[in-house]
């Protein structure tokens, strides 16, 4: 299965489903006045989306870490694997390139967000990978991994797909998985996810329209 094929289709369809669901929230408002449309202009797009929820990973420490950890701060989190050869080091490297221009534009903003990337691969990704898969990236980049159990548990919970896929010549193999970059507020709800696809520009432009 083609690694890329299969992260756009799962993305597209929870995009789709998320934006069902928000469209039949906005029905029931006020269509006509405009106060309302620019509220709901206003609104973040994953706003009251069922994403996301409390977790217990490791860091590169082996050093348990929970979502509630983060509260008070941004998150932007991204499901990956450190042998990836190509989508995650460049979604993960444009997130990043992204956030450090919002640093030089907007010091206050960046410094609320907490950027997270979480392992998809545990039988290979132990804590001393992830770290240095991170730290390749960022020094503020904090590498979660866990036992099996723990990264589906994970996974469910932020509607994040991933398969192991088949053997490959030397006995690797790569995991398919979900190439969706999220945004989430300082008490851990949904805000909107960063389009990585776009490059650096536009991952500052989206933070800092959704970074209070």
């Amino acid at each position: 299965m083609n690694q890329l094929a299969m992260p756009v289709t799962k993305r597209n369809l929870l995009l789709a489903l998320i934006g069902a669901s928000l469209l039949g929230l906005t029905a029931c408002g006020d269509a006509g006045s405009p106060q309302g449309s620019a509220a709901e202009a206003s609104m973040p797009p994953l706003q009251g989306a069922d994403i996301g929820g409390e977790f217990e990973l490791v860091d590169k420490n082996g050093k348990s870490v929970r979502w509630s950890d983060f509260d008070g701060k941004y998150r932007t989190v991204y499901f990956g694997f450190t042998y990836c050869p190509d989508v995650c080091p460049t979604d993960v490297q444009r997130a990043m390139r992204g956030l450090k221009q919002l640093a030089q534009a907007d010091p206050g903003k960046a410094a609320k967000i907490q950027p997270i990337f979480i392992s998809v691969d545990p039988e290979r990704d132990t804590p001393e990978a992830v770290g240095q898969f991170t730290a390749a990236f960022s020094d503020d980049l904090v590498g979660l991994t866990g036992t099996p159990e723990q990264v589906k548990a994970v996974a469910d919970a932020f509607r994040v797909y991933y398969e192991r896929g088949e053997e490959q010549d030397g006995g690797g193999y790569l995991v398919n998985h979900s190439a969706i970059t999220y945004l989430f507020g300082p008490k851990g709800e949904p805000l909107a996810t960063l389009p990585t696809d776009q490059g650096p520009e536009a991952v500052a432009a989206e933070l800092a329209k959704w970074v209070n």
